[in-house]
């Protein structure tokens, strides 16, 4: 599996310039709405210092990374539910992906407008939320009114699956009408995978990303501010990103130069690292690695996955024909220096079908078809 992520905010916040440095793809960028009508999509490395170690360790014919997918969504403005703005469209995009990135502009500029002609964060932001909770307020009575039709199959296990799908619909269209997200509801576990099938936008996962000039990475703003509150509220991230500074590291060739170059603005990450570890987190994602002369790669799984589960990420047919798993921690790799010598220290365990693949495991499935 894959991060699927579809940059989402009001028109000139700052999405394309972002996904363009990001991604290094050359995304249409101007100063006026709607420049962004199809959307763009670039697919971006996972940054992982353990698989660029494992990489010097094995020495192998390839290197390959796990990626995330950003999708670049035309902004959004108030009536986008109603079809203002070919806000439509632009919501079809958004329901395909895995999660969202909301860029809110963090920066004062009177040379860029402001589609409200001022910068506020909040206001922002509830903009957005608004439009999308309105978009899925149609797609849930639409839903329902198929479901109600649905209740008069006989079979009692549909019936059973349909009335529990309607009780939870019916929790979260109060939230939808106030502009609230579906996902700020309580659900309980069979209400939040009955309510999958309504394929909501506000379901998603939601990640701020603060798009704020030189000073304001460096050393923050009030604005900044105002969408770590929000964010905190809900359980969210946010994260800081300058464009200007994320185009510039593009540009350098050397690992060596981009760590420099960080340094010097006294940061630790670059945004595109903040933004993919904070989307990870958020999601429950983890990375298992394989090994060996032939590749070095690293996988993403979801947390709590099991052998069989992770196996089937590099194959179907590996997770149909599992046998076992042959796994040591990349912890240990390091700290005793070889593969050979995790064997020797006894690091390295044969693991059955329950067993719950770790962040950093370095796995080899046995596999037969």
């Amino acid at each position: 599996m894959s991060l699927n992520c579809g940059i989402v905010g009001l028109p000139n916040v700052g999405k394309s310039t972002i996904f363009s440095a990001l991604t290094a793809a050359k995304a249409e960028a101007a100063n006026y709405p709607f420049c962004t009508i199809d959307p763009n999509v670039g697919i971006v490395a996972v940054p992982d210092a353990r698989l660029d170690k494992l990489t010097a360790m094995f020495n192998p014919k390839k290197r390959v990374p796990a990626v995330v997918e950003f999708v670049d969504i035309a902004g959004l403005v108030k009536g986008a539910s109603k079809g203002e703005g070919l806000g439509n469209q632009f919501l079809s995009h958004i329901r395909e992906v895995g999660m969202i990135a909301h860029v809110v502009r963090c920066f004062e500029d009177p040379d860029i407008i402001h589609v409200a002609n001022r910068v506020n964060p909040a206001d922002d932001i509830e903009v957005i939320h608004t439009e999308l909770a309105l978009a899925d307020l149609e797609s849930l009575d639409k839903r329902v009114e198929k479901l109600q039709k649905q209740l008069k199959v006989q079979d009692p296990a549909i019936k059973k699956e349909t009335e529990r799908e309607l009780s939870a619909l019916a929790k979260i269209r109060p939230a939808l009408q106030e502009g609230r997200p579906a996902r700020s509801v309580a659900l309980d576990d069979e209400e939040a995978l009955a309510v999958k099938k309504s394929f909501l936008i506000t379901m998603k996962k939601e990640i701020y990303v603060c798009n704020a000039d030189e000073s304001g990475v460096k050393s923050g703003n009030a604005h900044i501010e105002a969408v770590r509150k929000i964010a905190a509220a809900e359980g969210a991230e946010a994260v800081v990103i300058c464009g200007k500074f994320e185009a510039e590291l593009g540009d350098l060739g050397s690992e060596d130069e981009k760590r420099e170059f960080l340094a010097e603005l006294g940061l630790e990450e670059s945004g595109l690292s903040a933004l993919i570890h904070a989307a990870y987190r958020l999601l429950g994602l983890r990375t298992f690695f394989t090994a060996g002369e032939d590749e070095c790669r690293a996988w993403t799984i979801r947390a709590g996955a099991k052998a069989p589960e992770a196996a089937g990420t590099i194959h179907t047919d590996f997770e149909k024909g599992f046998i076992k798993a042959e796994v040591y921690h990349y912890d240990d790799l390091m700290a005793l220096g070889s593969e050979k010598a995790v064997r020797e220290a006894g690091k390295l365990r044969q693991e059955g079908r329950d067993y719950v693949v770790a962040d950093g495991d370095v796995v080899f499935f046995k596999f037969n078809v």
